[in-house]
């Protein structure tokens, strides 16, 4: 069975890490999961990750998740862009996440950025996921 949502799935994978209070995550790898998880880690949401090789041709990201205090770094993680319904916006729309308390990951033409580095460069694009 394919899946359809590789990013959701992703999302999903460290919503659910972390609230069973997991060191880490696996996912599959990808060139854009690879962006996405870079910005979170830029932002301070995630530890790191590393990218293991289990056989020929095969790799998995291995997602370090934070914690603060016991809870959770990440509250909040959603898609906003799915497959089925593609979500653009411009430089000066881009969708503030809590008053600007948490982020929104764009993919732009020059790359996956915040929104805050979106905004600097004057630059719009797909809205990929929020996070606070």
């Amino acid at each position: 069975m394919s899946m359809t949502d590789p990013i959701a799935d992703m999302l999903t994978r460290i919503r659910n890490g972390q609230q069973a209070h997991k060191t880490a995550v696996v996912s599959p790898f990808s060139t854009l999961r690879v962006r996405i998880l870079d910005v979170l880690e830029n932002e301070g949401y995630i530890r790191g990750y590393t990218q293991n090789e289990y056989g020929p041709g095969k790799q998995e990201l291995e997602i370090q998740l934070k914690y603060y205090e016991g809870d959770p770094v990440i509250n909040t993680i959603a898609r906003v862009s799915t497959p089925g319904r593609r979500v653009y916006s411009s430089a000066r729309q881009l969708p503030r996440v809590r008053n600007g308390l948490g982020i929104t990951i764009i993919s732009t033409s020059k790359g996956v950025m915040s929104d805050s580095d979106a905004r600097a460069e004057n630059i719009g694009g797909e809205v990929i996921c929020q996070v606070f």
